[in-house]
């Protein structure tokens, strides 16, 4: 994928996530933990760094961090339909 003259390779975050209806009714968290995709993204949402993710969650690891952001991009434009935006001025 090109975007501006940056070329993006995606991550590939099946490694990293996963779904299980046995562990936290099915959502998905990174493998091996009961950490929620949802729990993380909302932390970056209201402004935490890597950092502070990874010190809340010491089981996690910035790879993992990473691997839940490309999980929600792909997710976005896979299931989520854009909508128009306004026109400025």
């Amino acid at each position: 994928m090109t975007n501006v003259g940056i070329t993006f390779c995606p991550m590939d975050f099946r490694a990293y996530i996963v779904r299980d209806p046995k562990t936290c009714g099915g959502e998905p968290v990174v493998r091996g933990t009961r950490v929620t995709v949802r729990t993380v993204l909302a932390s970056l949402a209201e402004g935490a760094t890597v950092d502070q993710i990874l010190a809340d969650f010491p089981t996690l690891t910035a790879e993992a961090v990473r691997a839940i952001i490309a999980f929600a991009a792909t997710s976005a434009q896979e299931d989520i339909p854009v909508p128009a935006l306004p026109r400025a001025g």
